[in-house]
């Protein structure tokens, strides 16, 4: 990209700055999953191996792939921009609302967190009036309700609303 693009769209975080970051995360996600392996015993027992054998092995190989990729961006430091903060703001406005939507479905399970989420990316992103709103939103869940729930005997996490009705 040149640079009468990049500084058309604006600022922005740089490749190395973004791999580097992720190289640490990486590395650090490697080290607490070879942590608990140890914790829980990479040995074999009498009847095989221990719990943490396996994952041991792979967050070593996690461990191993986040160096990797730390030394290769520390090496070939970019310029290049990764993605302009507008962009990320995007990104953003999808990703926190989706965690919150998986943080709270144990708590008011996935129907009722799912029509307040389809609700919320209407309205705020895709700006629907209120009639399809409320008809997606609710339709969407009763729709997987129906096919899980009922037709494919797959029950799917429920809270407080479904246990007051009786399912």
């Amino acid at each position: 990209m040149s640079e009468e693009a990049q500084s058309a769209q604006g600022t922005g975080p740089r490749y190395d700055v973004v791999e580097i970051g992720m190289a640490v995360a990486v590395t650090a996600f490697g080290a607490v999953v070879v942590y608990g392996s140890l914790l829980a015993g990479i040995d074999w027992a009498s009847d095989g191996p221990r719990a943490g054998f396996f994952p041991f092995y792979i967050g070593v190989f996690i461990v191993i792939s986040g160096l990797i990729i730390l030394v290769q961006a520390v090496m070939n430091r970019s310029q290049t921009m990764f993605a302009s903060w507008s962009q990320l703001r995007q990104v953003t406005s999808v990703v926190v609302p989706a965690t919150i939507y998986v943080a709270v479905i144990p708590t008011i399970g996935i129907y009722v967190s799912s029509v307040f989420l389809i609700a919320l990316f209407m309205r705020w992103l895709g700006r629907y009036r209120w009639p399809m709103l409320l008809a997606v939103s609710v339709g969407v869940p009763l729709f997987t309700f129906i096919i899980f729930e009922r037709w494919f005997l797959v029950p799917l996490p429920k809270g407080p609303l479904e246990d007051y009705l009786g399912y």
